[in-house]
């Protein structure tokens, strides 16, 4: 009878409250008037970190499990006067509920994501709190307020004597997606431009790693650069740089025509690439044009050049992405059942460091990416899993892409494969050899580590088969860096440069 009458009061009474006033742990989210025109759906993303610098909303987005907990969960129609509640019905990341977070003192930030343009946390026009210092305890329970107070505002990147930014209203792109799109790109110029007025240049198309925005070259001509020291050189060679903007819809939009993100290919063929060089004196001709890029860029290179191959005179990529879906990095899409799961029945690696130790797992990057995903989902998220998705994938009745693989399961589906194999850049080149092979012969030159940290060096040794054997001839040149791992590029900016122009003025020659 004791131990009943106990287990009794224990149910009504916890920590010296009535267990009726007792709530779960909840934060619950509004926004301060004047941020918004109207009220906009989104993503509300909640951070806790352990510390208040960097604000907690600049890890939002990188996985591991030593960062700070991130919860997500949609917001339809937020606007002033509206609360959205996150509590243990949110997703979340590398805690999968807000039960689970253990006691003690955070630095809470909420983001409010809703730019459709550019899909990323940083986006213009996003919403986010001031950092707020909280204690948690899930088995108290209890209400957090917070507020969001800041808009994330315009790009406004200033000018210099080289560097120069461009914001194209886009045609095409405004068309497909039915709202006003826009191309940005950085521009820099080559030594004396001003000086030589009459003079006409050589146009190098320059794509960045996953994200990269056009702002980059500002960094890439900051003082002491090697890449300004030579840009400048007294010796260097002479032509204007457009660094493409890696912000989309969906996240990067990886440059090709997709039925997603939409004709981003034509978009730049037929309206960046003429606007820029008619502004900046470019020779404007397709022998005058090369492609280089790492990483994605790698990827994007190779494909607008196989894609557009008598647009532009060459591609220089550095450790692409995966082009070939045999190896989409450890996934061949055609034969595997899941994404997350390998053969053996062990969990799939997705990053390694450089002693081979698994950094993450793919279940747990698509996890970090579902969690920032409208939906509940990685292909809504605006990150790589996601971005690849859009690219890549078909767009489903919903007016969303369609996953190739179950966000939570891992599982493929078998129906969204077909659309894939647009992109599987290997198969494009298998299949259309010969009509491509004359057009891109010597064209295709890739760099790629060995130990590559994304095992994206599975899918050049696969391209490599192909070329080895390709008639008429490839010419391609493929270098691997034993033992080196991602980003690794086998030449000096220098040496790029020079083989550049020598390509261009042999075409140029040609052509006279």
């Amino acid at each position: 009878m004791w131990r009943k009458a106990a287990w009794l009061a224990f149910v009504l009474v916890l920590n010296g409250r009535e267990i009726s006033n007792w709530t779960a742990l909840r934060f619950e989210v509004t926004m301060a008037p004047g941020l918004l025109d109207a009220p906009q759906t989104g993503r509300l993303l909640l951070v806790l970190s352990s510390r208040s610098e960097p604000e907690p909303r600049f890890a939002i987005g990188r996985p591991g499990l030593g960062g700070p907990f991130v919860f997500g969960r949609d917001a339809a129609e937020f606007g002033p006067g509206r609360t959205v509640v996150v509590d243990d019905a949110a997703i979340g990341v590398p805690l999968e509920r807000l039960a689970q977070v253990p006691p003690g003192e955070y630095f809470a930030q909420a983001v409010f994501m809703w730019n459709p343009e550019i899909r990323r946390p940083d986006a213009p026009g996003n919403l986010y709190s001031a950092v707020q210092r909280v204690r948690l305890d899930p088995r108290r329970g209890g209400t957090i307020r917070i507020e969001l107070t800041y808009r994330i505002p315009e790009e406004s990147p200033e000018e210099t004597e080289h560097v120069k930014f461009v914001k194209l209203p886009s045609r095409l792109l405004s068309a497909f997606h039915g709202r006003p799109m826009y191309l940005r790109a950085g521009v820099i110029l080559p030594r004396d431009y001003a000086r030589e007025p009459e003079r006409r240049y050589p146009l190098r198309i320059h794509i960045g790693g996953y994200g990269t925005r056009y702002t980059h070259v500002l960094r890439m001509m900051a003082e002491g650069s090697e890449f300004r020291r030579a840009w400048l050189a007294d010796d260097a060679p002479r032509m204007i740089l457009l660094h493409l903007d890696g912000a989309g819809p969906y996240g990067d939009p990886y440059y090709v025509n997709s039925a997603n993100n939409g004709p981003y290919g034509d978009a730049l063929v037929q309206e960046l690439i003429p606007y820029v060089e008619r502004r900046f004196r470019a020779i404007g001709r397709p022998e005058a044009r090369v492609l280089d890029g790492g990483s994605t860029g790698g990827w994007v290179v190779l494909a607008l050049q196989i894609f557009y191959p008598e647009v532009f005179n060459g591609a220089w990529a550095y450790c692409p992405d995966s082009v070939d879906f045999r190896a989409f990095q450890l996934v061949n899409i055609y034969e595997d059942e899941n994404a997350y799961v390998n053969r053996y029945g062990f969990e799939r690696p997705s990053a390694r460091d450089d002693r081979g130790d698994v950094r993450f797992t793919m279940r747990h990057e698509c996890q970090v990416e579902n969690v920032m995903g409208m939906g509940d989902s990685y292909t809504m998220s605006g990150g790589q899993w996601g971005a690849w998705n859009a690219a890549y994938g078909p767009r489903g009745a919903d007016g969303r892409p369609v996953p190739l693989w179950d966000p939570k399961t891992g599982r493929i589906n078998r129906d969204a494969v077909e659309h894939w194999k647009r992109y599987d850049l290997r198969l494009v080149l298998e299949r259309n050899w010969p009509t491509l092979g004359p057009k891109l012969r010597g064209k295709l030159r890739i760099w790629m580590g060995e130990a590559d940290d994304y095992f994206l060096n599975n899918a050049v040794y696969l391209l490599e088969e192909f070329l080895n054997r390709a008639d008429p001839p490839a010419d391609a040149r493929i270098v691997y860096g034993p033992r080196r791992g991602h980003c690794w590029r086998g030449a000096s900016e220098r040496e790029i440069l020079r083989e550049m122009a020598e390509v261009i003025e042999r075409a140029l020659g040609r052509a006279h």
